[in-house]
């Protein structure tokens, strides 16, 4: 049996729309349910005309200890809430929001984070180290945003929308001077990182996010890693094994935001 929703429950959303695949309901619930802590999560469909009265709603819901944001609201969250972190403020976006007992809003930008701490349980430490980030959106600018944060020496972007890919390289430049950060392929530069930051995969007959070449290059030493956790095992993670190359899937990264996601609620223990 389910844990019980009682009248003294604080609650946690996670809005999005659709929100019928989302997997943090489950996964934060049977976390708080192990812990013993009377507190759910609820999963709400909100349209993107709806958002404002969403966040109006949240600062006034006094069981409510903060929400997670998914897509399409991450940066009208951003732009709506009362105070964001530096992190959020430049990505422009934000995936979780902590409500103080005033009713203020904060919001935060952890996806980045989430995939770092991931990569160190892996064995991946990222100071020093060159990385190609395939995917210049939500999550590929978290992710880069969080390796220029951890010490990355180089990372090169690659998107197929250009302007995008240049707007995210001269942010990454101004805010981390000490970070190489350039526009490529990556095929001739001498990588420890490989990450696909798009869709690809997600569906059958996708073509792979790098080309083939580039994961022959890679030394043995390197880490390739997804953002997509269904399948778990992607095609282009699969031509990583088979290459004898270390992995990291988009669960492991999912399973590290979890942590992140709850500290900042202030509803689990911080993350070591």
């Amino acid at each position: 049996m389910g844990k019980m929703i009682r009248g003294t429950t604080r609650i946690v959303a996670i809005i999005g729309s659709p929100v019928a695949q989302v997997k943090s309901p489950e996964n934060f619930n049977a976390a708080f349910a192990e812990s013993g802590a009377d507190v759910a999560m609820i999963a709400m469909d909100v349209k993107p005309e709806a958002v404002a009265d969403f966040l109006s709603l949240a600062r006034r819901w006094n069981n409510l200890d903060g929400f997670v944001v998914t897509i399409p609201h991450k940066q009208a969250v951003a732009a709506g809430v009362d105070i964001v972190s530096e992190r959020a403020a430049l990505l422009g976006a934000a995936n979780v929001v902590r409500r103080e007992p005033d009713g203020t809003l904060k919001g935060d930008m952890v996806d980045g984070l989430g995939f770092v701490a991931a990569a160190r349980a892996n064995g991946f430490d990222p100071v020093g180290k060159r990385a190609l980030i395939v995917g210049g959106g939500g999550a590929g600018s978290a992710i880069s945003h969080a390796l220029c944060e951890a010490g990355a020496a180089g990372l090169v972007i690659s998107d197929i929308d250009t302007a995008r890919a240049q707007r995210l390289v001269g942010q990454l430049a101004r805010s981390f001077p000490a970070t190489d950060v350039a526009i490529g392929t990556g095929v001739d530069a001498g990588l420890d990182l490989v990450v696909n930051a798009t869709p690809l995969g997600m569906r059958a007959g996708d073509p792979l996010p790098v080309i083939e070449e580039l994961l022959g290059k890679l030394p043995r030493s390197a880490l390739v890693a997804d953002v997509v956790t269904s399948p778990e095992i992607t095609p282009y993670l699969q031509a990583a094994q088979a290459r004898g190359l270390r992995i990291q899937t988009g669960s492991q990264m999912a399973k590290a935001q979890l942590g992140l996601l709850g500290a900042f609620m202030g509803v689990m223990g911080a993350v070591s």
